[in-house]
């Protein structure tokens, strides 16, 4: 059973998912800056000055503050309770460019890998009488002296 696990554990494919998930990790952050910080402002700007994490529904008003809140900070320190819609579209703006950066990433993964794993370009041909290799611009077999077609 350990053997296995170590056969298992030292395949690639696992080191890649291993790989994969770290750079994830550490890619989240930027993505959420990108989106919070530089993506979201202009399309809030186009839609008349909406800040999109301050986005909410009131579902049942707190109890130190009376509504209506300014922010979604006001709302959460006063005890209300809401519907956050605006960070919702946030996270699905984040989700749309992390997986758009996935994708590319993998398109240009596997472009190398197809470029490796091309077949050479075969240069025999196997003679039909004989089935010996000759070259493909040969016309006559070497072995068999066979007339090959063009």
């Amino acid at each position: 059973m350990l053997q296995e696990f170590k056969k298992f554990a030292l395949k690639g494919s696992v080191f890649d998912m291993a790989i994969g998930i770290i750079v994830g990790g550490a890619f989240t952050p930027i993505v959420k800056s990108l989106v919070n910080d530089l993506i979201m402002p202009p399309i809030g700007l186009l839609l008349g000055n909406v800040d999109f994490s301050d986005l909410f529904i009131v579902l049942r008003r707190g109890a130190e503050a009376t509504a209506p809140y300014a922010t979604l900070e006001d709302a959460s320190e006063a005890g209300a309770v809401t519907l956050n819609y605006g960070l919702f579209v946030n996270s699905i703006v984040s989700f749309l460019i992390v997986t758009l950066a996935v994708f590319f990433l993998v398109k240009n993964i596997n472009r190398w890998k197809d470029e490796e794993e091309a077949p050479a370009t075969p240069t025999t041909k196997d003679c039909p009488f004989c089935l010996s290799s000759v070259p493909i611009p040969a016309t006559r077999c070497p072995q068999c002296t066979s007339e090959l077609a063009a």
